[in-house]
C-alpha cells in the first residue's frame, strides 16, 4: 500500500493473478498476488486464511485500500493480470484463477477497469499506485520455463508457509 508518488510495485506472474487496486480520488493503492483461487481443505484447517489464496488477498487489499483512501467503493480502480498456462504439465490452475478473480469482482459489485489474463507465457507486471499506471511486460520463454518450474515444484510440495506479520510479503 502507497500513496506515494516515486513507488512501483513489481511482481512476475505465471498462472497465478495479481490485482492492481486504487482509489483513484486519493492517490492511494497496492497490489496483491495469489497462487491459487481457495485453499484446500486440509490447508484450511491447519493455517487458516494466507494472502497466497484469491479471496483472502483481494479481500485484504481493497479493504486496505478503502480504509486508506475514501472508503468509497466507487472510486476504486481495478486492474488484473496474469493466470497463465504456462506449463503443460500442470491443470490449468491459471484458468481457475481468472474465473475466480472474475467472479469474485462481479459478485462484490466491482468491474476490472484492464486487463492482461490468460495467454501462454509469464508476466512482469508493474503498477504506480499513486497514479494508477501499470505496465506488463510479456516474458520471453527462458523466464517463463523458469516459472513454471517454480510453480510445478510448488504444486508437488503441496506445503504451505503461513503468511508472516511483516511489511514484506513472501509468495
Amino acid at each position: 500500500m502507497s500513496n506515494l508518488p516515486d513507488v512501483t510495485f513489481s511482481t512476475v506472474l505465471g498462472s497465478c493473478v495479481a490485482a492492481c487496486i486504487r482509489d483513484r480520488v486519493a492517490n492511494v493503492g497496492g497490489m496483491n498476488h495469489f497462487l491459487l483461487a481457495e485453499q484446500s481443505g486440509a490447508a484450511r484447517d491447519r493455517y487458516g486464511a494466507s494472502a497466497r489464496y484469491g479471496a483472502f488477498a483481494m479481500e485484504q487489499l481493497i479493504n486496505k485500500v478503502l480504509s486508506q483512501g475514501t472508503g468509497r467503493k466507487a472510486n476504486l480502480e481495478i486492474k488484473i493480470f496474469g493466470g497463465g498456462k504456462i506449463n503443460s504439465a500442470l491443470d490449468d490452475v491459471g484458468a481457475k484463477n481468472i474465473e475466480f478473480v472474475r467472479q469474485f469482482l462481479v459478485d462484490e459489485g466491482y468491474v476490472a477497469t484492464s486487463q492482461d489474463l490468460g495467454g501462454t507465457y509469464a508476466r512482469r507486471v508493474l503498477f504506480k499506485p499513486h497514479s494508477g499506471r501499470a505496465f506488463v511486460k510479456r516474458l520471453d520463454s527462458d523466464i517463463g520455463a523458469n516459472v513454471a518450474r517454480e510453480e510445478l515444484a510448488i504444486a508437488r510440495r503441496r506445503v504451505v508457509v503461513p503468511a508472516a506479520v511483516s511489511d514484506i510479503e513472501l509468495f
